[in-house]
């Protein structure tokens, strides 16, 4: 098993189950650790989506990981993986690209990184505003059974598992069964029935998770499990702070509003003048945020015209 030692730079910390930092959801899985070694930003670890998938994955897998965590990414949500090849590393990838923080957890030590081919992205992990970490000290070399038990911790540190591609066995289906262990969600894309990097997704599919067969699908699970989205901004506007923070700002407030109730142009409008940027052309931008956020999946127009959560919106059409 080649491993790299090395030290990332970044700020380095330790987390033992008693400190308040410590994150919350790892208090209730099986077998909590009891300690957290880690290389980056401490606050990256919240409740967030794993997306895990095979090693050796096909194209449509990759495509599928890339294509989920660039759309949980840009809605503010912390991709959580384990740095492996393939599926893995494609997803911390896609989520880097969007200018958002993931989260890798180690089989080994922080030191001793594994595959040891994935060292510059576990760097630029770190240098994006994530974080790198393990429950084994720094120096601790990976084993075989370290990785299942690392398993869990990257199940039990979100929300949902999406599970992109698996075989059967595989590492990607036994995190699956830690995610269940702890109460969590699974949501799995579906594969050929003819591939055997798809055997373990379709068997799950089989015992009752949920399929994201497409787009929609996958945005609609966000909606229900995570609740307070952000809409997609550019990758510039991402890493600008200032601006950032006014753009949440103001579409978060509009997003609430829709939540709490359907809204017709009107009130829209209203809405935009007392949300919308200092300057400008309040009506064209509001226009372009409902443009934008229809194309996300966060909203639909109703039958009637006003506008309201696109989870909503499906609802009223299978009455």
């Amino acid at each position: 098993m080649p491993v790299r030692s090395m030290k990332l730079a970044g700020e380095r910390f330790e987390l033992t189950a008693r400190d308040a930092a410590f994150p919350e959801l790892l208090h209730t899985i099986p077998k909590p650790p009891a300690r957290l070694y880690g290389v980056g930003d401490p606050a990256a670890l919240k409740a967030g989506l794993a997306v895990v998938g095979a090693r050796r994955a096909t194209p449509y897998g990759r495509g599928a990981a890339k294509r989920f965590a660039s759309m949980a990414a840009a809605r503010g949500i912390v991709v959580v993986s384990g740095g492996a090849r393939g599926c893995d590393a494609v997803a911390h990838e896609a989520a880097l690209a969007e200018g958002a923080p993931t989260v890798a957890f180690l089989g080994g030590g922080c030191d001793q990184v594994y595959p040891a081919e994935n060292a510059g992205l576990f760097q630029r992990i770190v240098d994006g505003g994530g974080a790198v970490v393990s429950e084994r000290p720094w120096d601790f070399p990976p084993q075989p059974y370290t990785f299942r038990e690392r398993n869990r911790l990257i199940a039990g540190m979100t929300r949902a598992t999406l599970i992109v591609e698996a075989g059967l066995p595989s590492g990607t289906f036994s995190t699956a069964d830690e995610a269940l262990a702890a109460g969590r969600e699974v949501w799995v894309v579906p594969g050929s029935i003819t591939s055997e990097n798809s055997r373990g997704a379709n068997r799950l599919l089989y015992q009752g998770a949920l399929p994201i067969v497409d787009d929609d699908a996958f945005a609609d699970a966000l909606f229900t499990t995570y609740g307070c989205l952000k809409e997609p901004v550019d990758g510039a506007e991402r890493r600008d702070g200032g601006r950032e923070g006014a753009l949440r700002s103001r579409e978060e407030e509009m997003l609430a509003a829709l939540r709490a109730e359907p809204l017709g142009m009107e009130a829209l409008r209203a809405l935009a003048k007392e949300h919308g940027p200092a300057e400008g052309d309040n009506l064209t931008w509001l226009m372009v945020w409902l443009t934008r956020a229809q194309r996300d999946g966060l909203i639909a127009q109703y039958p009637d015209g006003r506008y309201g959560p696109r989870v909503c919106a499906a609802e009223r059409r299978g009455r």
